[in-house]
């Protein structure tokens, strides 16, 4: 929905307009549509703002209510906003705008530090109380909407995207060992608040930070996945039942709570294919459904149009389909790249990069199917994990999904950048937190929690948002993703997984659409690396820079390079690709003056 930025100095200093100035215009993007910045003193607010509820002048941002003192600048849509702002009107509050915004605003003042709780929706705010003399933050359950930030003994920052937060200046970028780990075993995921960055670090999703004028800090986790099973045991019809329930909810708000239409990003999977059935029975009329695909190779196809326009026959969908040549993918890869907040290795950031350019000439505000598969138990690795008996639930998670081995890992980067296994480390604190009754459930609500969110997620907010279009994900609505926690694994992983969609799906869709084998967003390119691709990898990786930085052995780019084809990881990335992306990303950083 927006960018936002601020900072606030804990020596008193004035808020430095400038330099907020400089932060928004890295974030006109994901706001085309108005700009505004705010000071107080040592606090300074800037936003850019798209337009998708209300879109009166009055609803603009930074948002200031003189009358209670605050201010608000405020990424995402609250989807039962008009729930909430009926309970305030009740307490005595009155409103001059008819968005979702100054519900926020509020709420804070009714409820302090327990309103974010109440929020049903994907946010990242800061909120300025200027009597208390505090800075509030506070970030979505799932993280749907990114919040950076950095501090030093002066002052805290904080950016809807890395490029904003570097172009305010002064913050540490030299590299994060332990986030490096991650980021080489977890195929890009670097779990909040850790970014590839020494100085910049992130909200976690469901947590707030509270920061007041002399920089001391308080922050809360504000809810928890119980992946424990109900008491009373549901018939499996019920289970369908009430997926279809919840989902139908989830899906139906994020149509209605919008002043501008909602389309589609229709893959020709299961998961986007269930939302225009839905839309449709929700009475959704007239719906833009997108599509986009590309050069086959000799191992894959390159789209999933022979699906998708299935699911466009039976809806009568007014569709627009994309095929992208090869050509077309290496010469734009450089703005996509440009456009992520972190280094993104899946091979489909392009790919959305390239859809989002297209959908938003038509178009604000799409429904995507990101999260159907980590809630319903889609991807291989989760029936072979629960298949297995023996070892730890990071051990069975180490064997079916890290891209490499800690072994391997310190054989691809030098001595400075080497250390402990940390992503064991932490991994295996988090499966073994309380409240889940088997591995399986904690490795399902671990990838839900945490994994999802620095891989899909925010590849999908970053590749939407470069155009200014908003990106709504029903399958991560929390009361469905709650539901599905409490379901028996072995219910949701029947029949190679995603068995309660699929049988939500049955009249629905076509069968063909619903039996065919799981998919992934075909790329082929970035995956069969060859001809200019493996030129344009080589060049980068040969390059100056690359030898400077001195993070990679040379020993391990020469093995990938000699044989691209032959080392991928378990779910088919390119091990080549994700080497060259993390440098070219640095690349990018450093030519943009940042």
């Amino acid at each position: 929905m927006c960018g936002i930025c601020g900072e606030l100095n804990f020596d008193g200093a004035p808020a430095d307009l400038g330099r907020i100035a400089r932060m928004m215009e890295r974030l006109t993007p994901r706001g085309p549509d108005h700009g505004g910045s705010y000071s107080d003193g040592a606090l300074g607010l800037g936003h850019r703002r798209l337009s998708i509820i209300d879109l009166s002048v009055r609803a603009n941002q930074p948002m200031v209510d003189q009358c209670l003192g605050l201010a608000l600048v405020f990424n995402g849509t609250i989807y039962n906003y008009p729930d909430l702002r009926a309970q305030l009107c009740d307490l005595g509050y009155g409103f001059f705008s008819g968005g979702d915004t100054e519900v926020i605003l509020k709420a804070w003042h009714a409820w302090g530090e327990d309103c974010v709780a109440r929020l049903d929706g994907m946010f990242a705010f800061a909120l300025w109380d200027a009597n208390r003399r505090v800075l509030f933050l506070a970030r979505d359950r799932f993280g749907i909407k990114p919040l950076y930030w950095t501090r030093d003994a002066h002052r805290l920052r904080f950016a809807s995207n890395t490029q904003a937060l570097l172009a305010g200046g002064e913050v540490d970028t030299e590299l994060d060992a332990v986030a490096l780990h991650h980021l080489f075993t977890l195929h890009a995921v670097v779990p909040a608040p850790r970014t590839v960055l020494k100085g910049v670090r992130k909200l976690e999703p469901a947590h707030w930070l509270r920061i007041d004028a002399e920089g001391r800090e308080q922050g809360a986790c504000y809810w928890r996945l119980n992946a424990t099973r109900e008491r009373v045991a549901r018939r499996e019809s019920d289970w369908v039942a009430a997926v279809y329930d919840q989902l139908m909810q989830a899906v139906r708000k994020r149509l209605e709570i919008a002043d501008v239409p909602v389309g589609v990003l229709l893959s020709g999977g299961l998961d986007s294919s269930l939302l225009v059935a839905l839309l449709a029975e929700a009475g959704a009329r007239d719906l833009m459904t997108f599509s986009v695909g590309f050069e086959d190779t000799p191992e894959e196809a390159g789209s999933e149009f022979l699906y998708s326009d299935q699911v466009v026959a039976r809806y009568g969908t007014r569709h627009h389909r994309f095929l992208v040549p090869n050509a077309e993918v290496l010469r734009r890869l450089p703005e996509a790249v440009d456009a992520m907040a972190e280094p993104m290795f899946g091979q489909d950031a392009v790919a959305f990069y390239l859809l989002a350019e297209q959908v938003s000439r038509e178009i604000k505000v799409v429904q995507s199917g990101q999260g159907a598969d980590e809630v319903f138990g889609g991807y291989f690795w989760y029936p072979r994990i629960a298949a297995e008996t023996q070892g730890s639930a990071v051990d069975r998670l180490r064997r079916h999904y890290f891209d490499r081995d800690h072994d391997e890992y310190l054989r691809l980067v030098t001595a400075p950048y080497a250390g402990d296994d940390y992503t064991e480390a932490l991994l295996a604190a988090k499966l073994a937190e309380p409240d889940a009754d088997e591995i399986i459930d904690a490795v399902l609500r671990l990838d839900v929690t945490t994994l999802i969110v620095d891989d899909p997620v925010k590849r999908v907010d970053n590749m939407t948002m470069a155009w200014g279009l908003e990106a709504r994900v029903p399958f991560l609505d929390h009361h469905l993703v709650e539901l599905a926690a409490r379901c028996p694994p072995g219910l949701r992983l029947q029949d190679d997984g995603k068995f309660l969609l699929k049988q939500v799906a049955r009249g629905r869709l076509p069968d063909a659409v619903i039996d065919r084998p799981k998919g992934y967003f075909p790329m082929p390119a970035l995956k069969y690396v060859r001809g200019e691709f493996l030129d344009f990898m080589r060049d980068i990786l040969h390059s100056q820079s690359c030898r400077e930085r001195g993070l990679y052995r040379r020993t391990m780019i020469d093995e990938l390079l000699d044989a691209p084809d032959q080392h991928h990881t378990r779910i088919q990335g390119s091990k080549l690709w994700q080497l060259a992306l993390l440098e070219y990303w640095l690349q990018r950083l450093a030519g943009q003056g940042i």
